[in-house]
């Protein structure tokens, strides 16, 4: 598979090398006409009222090199030239000649506002000319603003808030709180999962690309509940039900808790089946555990229809937590939980250095701010509703095009070499990711099989950059 991979990507490369200097034509297209008609010629990126720095730093070879010299060999790149980004703004990213991209994976779904907003940046630099770092044994109001608006968008009980620095460091302190607070250590969680790399949090993930052959823990991975390529398809009461197996014949009858990601990122943009986590958390809270909501990619209004992905289920989790797009780009993350389970921790001391310094929590503030003024939650369900709208028609278009899934701007395309065999086309998928890169699109790659391209933009992601992204999709698969 390795090498058919490689010989599809050069050959493929090859052959569309010659219409990469028609990229910069420009072309006029409305929405309508080509929703219904093949693209034929390459797409032009959106006019964007902005011109970039001239760059005068190191350039992407000497980078690269750099990089392979003094950074560890795990750290991998997309692209067989890899992009030498060095600019963005809002949307876009511009490389080190000056060329723009459109950032439809919002480094890696943390760019929420956009790259560089200027509400974010004013919020972060004023405090960073004051004071950027002091810590929860000191009084500073940035970090007790920041969680007092968080806990003002949580349901329920939710409104105790820790602060921390990543979606992984939020999953394993969900976790500890969830054991110390039942006296129960099995975890429940998904295949298909990503929650975090530490061993710990590679306990909790069910994708062997990311674990590591080191012991886990007392963590039972149950069927995912995916409707495209699940075994019981979208029935979640079959799902449902398999977890209450592993509970009768896998424990001791009592759990910790339970995990899930809503829309699986890493995993390809996998929405579980409707209903599913409302039959299990009744499943799992009979059993003595707790709810633990990841919404480290889809919290933040990136569904459109909710605030958080877990209100699409009509549930509310006893833990939730956040990175990501919390802080557009800043080092942020969270634990948000009811006061009964926060005081497991008080007994012992709890204590994060960086967590929720000033500079973080103030642009953290900013970040729900503008979320709210810019009214993005309701920007992503409708530029959402076009994009995958579109993707769908396309579908109808291209055999290649298996499934489109998600909602609002959290968007997932998985592609397929035989629809019924439902065969994942990796090979092809890296093809096109190569070439919607020389067409000015930037898009992200997930699944156990790498086949899913995850189309996860910043939330100011508009309708024409839709049909841009489409439609170079679109060209990208005619060229195949």
């Amino acid at each position: 598979m390795a090498f058919r991979q490689t010989t599809l990507v050069k050959r493929c490369l090859k052959n569309f090398v010659g219409d990469r200097f028609s990229l910069f034509k420009f072309s006029t297209f409305s929405s309508a006409s080509a929703a219904s008609s093949p693209v034929t010629e390459p797409p032009t990126l959106p006019p964007f009222r902005y011109e970039p720095q001239p760059y005068k730093g190191p350039l992407g070879d000497e980078v690269l090199l750099k990089r392979k010299k003094f950074l560890g060999p795990s750290i991998f790149h997309y692209y067989q030239k890899p992009l030498n980004i060095v600019e963005g703004k809002m949307q876009y990213l511009f490389d080190e000649s000056g060329r723009r991209y459109l950032d439809a994976i919002a480094g890696v779904v943390t760019i929420s506002c956009g790259h560089c907003h200027p509400e974010v940046l004013r919020a972060v630099i004023g405090q960073s000319v004051l004071l950027q770092h002091a810590t929860t044994i000191y009084l500073h109001h940035a970090i007790a603003d920041f969680a007092e608006a968080l806990a003002s968008k949580m349901p329920g009980n939710l409104k105790v808030v820790y602060v921390v620095n990543s979606g992984t460091e939020a999953n394993e302190l969900a976790m500890m709180m969830a054991r110390l607070y039942t006296g129960n250590l099995g975890m429940i969680a998904l295949r298909n999962a990503y929650h975090g790399g530490t061993p710990a949090a590679l306990g909790l993930t069910g994708l062997n690309t990311w674990k590591y052959p080191l012991p886990q823990g007392e963590i039972h991975h149950v069927t995912n509940p995916d409707p495209y390529r699940g075994v019981f398809g979208s029935d979640a009461h079959r799902y449902a039900k398999d977890v209450q197996d592993h509970i009768d014949y896998g424990t001791c009858g009592e759990v910790a808790g339970f995990i899930a990601e809503t829309f699986q990122g890493a995993g390809g943009a996998v929405e579980l089946a409707p209903g599913y986590l409302k039959l299990v958390y009744e499943i799992v809270r009979k059993a003595g555990g707790v709810c633990i909501a990841d919404e480290v990619q889809s919290g933040f209004g990136r569904t459109g229809s909710h605030y958080w992905g877990f209100e699409t289920q009509g549930v509310v989790p006893d833990i939730v937590t956040m990175a990501k797009g919390i802080g557009n780009g800043l080092p942020l993350a969270a634990v948000v939980t009811t006061p009964e389970i926060a005081s497991v921790l008080s007994g012992k001391i709890q204590f994060n250095t960086f967590g929720g310094n000033p500079v973080c929590s103030a642009g953290g503030l900013a970040v729900l701010r503008v979320i709210d003024k810019e009214k993005r939650q309701q920007h992503s369900a409708e530029v959402g509703s076009h994009l995958i709208g579109r993707l769908r028609a396309l579908q109808e278009r291209h055999d290649i095009i298996g499934d489109v899934r998600g909602r609002g701007l959290m968007v997932g395309v998985e592609l397929v070499a035989d629809r019924k065999e439902k065969t994942p086309a990796t090979a092809e998928t890296a093809v096109l990711l190569e070439r919607l890169k020389e067409l000015g699109v930037l898009v992200g790659k997930g699944g156990l099989y790498a086949n899913v391209f995850r189309i996860k933009p910043p939330l100011c992601f508009t309708k024409d950059d839709a049909d841009f992204l489409v439609d170079a999709v679109d060209y990208a698969i005619s060229k195949l």
